[in-house]
């Protein structure tokens, strides 16, 4: 069972040392960023619901401190872009989605995921 969350990341590069300069004086680039998304169930499992609203960031400040943690870079945006999942992922997400609707203010579990991720779900082939 495997997900991850995929983000798009500008960064900016500064030198760390004063000794080193960079033309132009900062320099901005995009990668693609993936994490581990934890099993559902266990703790930090609810992070879509305190990071995403419809597929997309819902709060860009909190977002690049986040990503700047994780990248120990200066992050200048974070767009969300997938969950990226095998089937026993999205199937043990969905059940402990169902176990917890409540906290999620939702009535049934489609309408939890269309509420924080939108339509952006990719389930990979277990091959």
């Amino acid at each position: 069972m495997e997900g991850q969350y995929v983000f798009r990341v500008k960064v900016r590069l500064e030198p760390a040392d004063e000794s080193v300069s960079l033309e132009p004086s900062s320099a901005e680039s995009t990668v693609v960023l993936f994490r581990r998304a934890p099993e559902p169930g266990t703790d930090g499992w609810r992070f879509f619901r305190d990071s995403l609203w419809r597929g997309e960031v819902n709060d860009q400040p909190y977002a690049r401190r986040l990503a700047g943690e994780w990248l120990e870079a200066p992050v200048v945006s974070v767009s969300f872009r997938e969950l990226r999942a095998d089937e026993a992922y999205v199937d043990a997400l969905e059940a402990a989605i169902a176990d917890d609707l409540e906290a999620f203010n939702a009535e049934n579990v489609p309408e939890v995921l269309s509420k924080y991720f939108g339509s952006s779900i990719r389930i990979l082939d277990d091959d």
